[in-house]
């Protein structure tokens, strides 16, 4: 019975930005639990090739769309081809994001609103249009990506926190408004992972490396598939009592102030 709680076998599953990163591993993870997925991007038609021959070179059903989470006619478009060609879409994973490091009082209103417009509107648009089917089938989960920044401002990520702290009242309101048609809303929030991106600074010696080894209880960088068992868990049965919550996987982090109970 455990086993079948969380199998995800039949289902189709919308991960947005998912050619690289923590997308990429948090699809690959419902792939890997049974979901036939729907591969997102946006900058280029090659990048998604690439993705979808990785997914399927581990046994993965998945396909390929191509389309910007902001503009809605784009999406609106894709959700139909999809549904024509792949199915409904059973899951949908709002990840595509966007980051802009400027100290707030630099930063051009053009640079703030972009962020808002991918890491805050895009998930409602494309959560928009993705949820009548789920509400005419009377089931569906969406899972929106928020952040540690949901919860906690930092130096020179206003935007992109002002962003994520919308979205985890976003994902409050979506569960408010549709837990009645047995959706279910949740968010996931990541810590500091070892992605590509963060490889130059995952080096001995340097200040960031140090100051997360030391400011995390788990004493690590989190592996990104550390989400893949989050993204199952809200994509599954196992979690169908569970609404509007923002799961943190963050090594303890948001836990604790101060120096973690692992230092001297």
């Amino acid at each position: 019975m455990s086993t079948e709680l969380f199998n995800l076998k039949g289902k189709v599953a919308l991960v947005t930005g998912s050619t690289h990163g923590l997308g990429m591993a948090m699809a690959k993870g419902l792939g890997m639990a049974g979901a036939r997925l729907i591969v997102n991007g946006n900058s280029s038609q090659s990048k998604i090739d690439d993705a979808v021959d990785y997914y399927k070179s581990l046994g993965i059903d998945a396909y390929g769309f191509k389309f910007n989470v902001t503009n809605e006619e784009e999406v609106i478009k894709a959700i139909n081809d999809i549904q024509s060609k792949v199915g409904s879409i059973d899951i949908l994973v709002n990840n595509a994001g966007i980051i802009k490091r400027t100290p707030l009082e630099d930063m051009e209103v053009e640079d703030f609103k972009e962020v808002i417009n991918v890491d805050l509107v895009s998930p409602f648009i494309v959560s928009k249009h993705v949820v009548k089917t789920m509400i005419a089938k009377k089931q569906g989960k969406i899972i929106n990506i928020c952040s540690m920044m949901s919860e906690l401002g930092r130096n020179t990520v206003g935007a992109y926190a002002a962003a994520k702290g919308g979205l985890k009242m976003l994902t409050q309101n979506m569960a408010t408004e549709w837990a009645k048609h047995n959706i279910q809303v949740n968010g996931i929030g990541p810590g500091y992972f070892a992605t590509s991106q963060t490889a130059p600074i995952r080096v001995d010696g340097h200040p960031f490396n140090e100051f997360i080894l030391n400011r995390t209880p788990a004493a690590k960088w989190g592996d990104p598939d550390d989400l893949a068992g989050a993204a199952i868990f809200l994509s599954s049965r196992a979690s169908d009592f569970v609404n509007g919550h923002v799961l943190y996987v963050d090594g303890g982090i948001l836990a604790t102030i101060g120096k973690p109970s692992n230092e001297s």
